[in-house]
């Protein structure tokens, strides 16, 4: 679950972490209201997620009463990226000489979660990682004893932060990586962290993901899942329990199986398609989950062809056969043309009971991803 800036501000603020004084708003008038206590300059922050809002217009800096409400208007209600912006962040503008990176994420193939800093604050962290590595400071934290003082601070020289700022930038790491561990988070990191003209640090920005399966152990941050979720798809899919990401493309893709459903991805995308979503129905593809998987990818406008990716394991695959063709009897009319992959235990059973008057059945995820792009482009050319 992904937190917004200002309520992964709150917890840091809580946690003594430096943030630029704010309110959050929702309208031209709330907006006013906030530079009016909080003064000029001030930020207008979009409070949505994505990457990248500054660039795509969504966080503007106004000097005076005039620019905010300009600024406001022009945010508020605009399309950011697919999201619709609701609420902003007025926040006190930071008069800064410096910007860094720090962060807490999990290092997977370490098997353990890694603090990092880098001097290169203020981009985008993915490229630093990509195009120069070198810049960023890592140190792996056994979690049985949990971040120790000398990793934080070896971290920060290591990326080469000012000495007089080591102490500060050091503080925030280590109270990073205890929030990450307390919150349960999945990733949790302030990119940029602002050294300041008067020679204080302070975070910018606030970036927390919560493991979802540990939102039981944060009652709290369970309270924020409705607000979190902004996308009306991405909601449901919550309140259906499925795993659920929307993407951009027109080919809609349900598995068993998240390594099934990238690999569904992957492909779609490598003969040239272009995937609307991940959607891992899980085991035990039972007629009312497969019912509401398809629900869920039918309902998105962008979606032109479905493709099903099923591996049956424990799960038969003639089980899953009986809940598809059940899933889609419920409709009136297959809204989307829907391609079958079906593999594993009893799949030839399977195949011979899924109704092909709903479905096609590909005997291969090749053919099967390539029968689902052809359906969307005679869509496109109807």
């Amino acid at each position: 679950m992904k937190l917004h800036e200002h309520q992964a501000k709150e917890i840091f603020a809580d946690a003594g972490i430096p943030v630029p004084e704010s309110r959050l708003a929702s309208s031209v008038s709330e907006v006013l209201d906030a530079v009016d206590e909080i003064g000029f300059p001030a930020a207008i922050k979009a409070q949505v997620h994505v990457g990248g809002r500054g660039k795509a217009g969504g966080i503007k800096i106004a000097g005076d009463r005039e620019e905010a409400e300009t600024y406001a208007e022009e945010i508020l209600g605009m399309d950011l990226k697919g999201y619709t912006v609701e609420k902003v962040l007025v926040e006190a503008g930071v008069d800064f000489v410096d910007e860094l990176y720090v962060g807490v994420t999990m290092d997977r193939g370490k098997g353990r979660p890694v603090a990092m800093v880098s001097t290169e604050g203020g981009v985008d962290i993915e490229q630093v990682a990509e195009e120069t590595p070198e810049a960023i400071a890592r140190e792996h934290v056994d979690p049985s004893f949990g971040m120790q003082p000398y990793q934080a601070r070896k971290a920060v020289y290591d990326a080469g932060v000012p000495r007089e700022f080591a102490r500060d930038v050091s503080g925030i790491l280590s109270t990073l990586y205890d929030l990450f561990e307390e919150r349960d988070a999945s990733e949790i990191e302030v990119n940029p962290v602002m050294i300041t003209s008067d020679d204080e640090v302070v975070a910018a920005d606030a970036v927390m993901n919560i493991d979802e399966d540990a939102l039981f152990r944060q009652p709290e941050l369970a309270e924020l899942e409705e607000e979190a979720y902004e996308d009306d798809l991405e909601r449901k899919a919550g309140e259906y329990d499925l795993d659920y990401v929307r993407l951009s493309g027109n080919v809609g893709i349900i598995g068993n199986g998240a390594g099934l459903v990238m690999t569904t991805l992957d492909l779609v995308d490598y003969y040239g398609g272009d995937p609307a979503n991940f959607l891992d129905i899980g085991g035990g593809a039972k007629a009312e989950r497969v019912m509401n998987a398809l629900d869920l990818v039918f309902s998105d406008p962008n979606v032109e062809s479905v493709v099903f990716n099923i591996f049956g394991g424990i799960t038969r695959g003639d089980e899953v056969a009986r809940g598809i063709n059940e899933a889609l009897s419920a409709f009136e009319t297959v809204p989307k043309p829907v391609v079958v992959r079906l593999a594993g235990t009893n799949a030839e059973e399977g195949m011979e009971i899924l109704d092909t008057d709903l479905v096609d059945v590909e005997p291969t995820l090749e053919e099967a991803v390539q029968r689902a792009i052809a359906n969307t482009e005679e869509v496109t050319e109807e």
